[in-house]
């Protein structure tokens, strides 16, 4: 999966706000170039929520674990939710610090390395190891997004 086959997914969920910082759009640069992806039929930047989901297209200060600094590695992260991620990982968002992983492994679903605990799954390069599992993942992270904000609407 591409960067771009991952937006255009997402995207064709419906209500969806991808965020892609640059130059000039008043984000800090260390974002430049990463994806963000929030449900906001409005097309606005909600203030109460993180991304349901995100690309990274290089390593953070504090998050160097997958590596992204090798040609053409990205890494697509997913909000979870505490049950998949349990059925993903085999453990709970809590004991997967105690379960320590290599998170430079392109294709390979795993927790994220710096958000596990808040139930986040990341995967470096997606492909066909994991494809099926990212597209339920993302249904999943998208669905959830939109019952918040329709119950924080006041939609339900």
């Amino acid at each position: 999966m591409s960067i771009d086959e991952i937006i255009e997914f997402i995207e064709a969920l419906g209500g969806v706000l991808t965020l892609r910082p640059g130059p000039g759009d008043g984000f800090p640069e260390i974002a430049w170039g990463d994806v963000f992806f929030y449900y906001s039929p409005s097309g606005e930047i909600p203030t109460a929520t993180q991304p349901f989901a995100t690309i990274v297209t290089k390593d953070y200060p504090d998050d160097r674990a997958s590596r992204l600094d090798r040609p053409d590695a990205f890494r697509l992260n997913i909000s979870a939710g505490r049950e998949a991620f349990a059925e993903q990982t085999g453990y709970t968002p809590r004991e997967a610090a105690d379960h320590p992983v290599d998170s430079s492994r392109a294709d390979v679903l795993l927790a994220h390395p710096v958000y596990a605990g808040a139930a986040w799954l990341a995967v470096v390069n997606p492909g066909p190891g994991t494809a099926r599992a990212v597209e339920g993942l993302l249904v999943a992270a998208h669905s959830r997004a939109r019952g918040r904000f329709e119950t924080a609407e006041g939609c339900v």
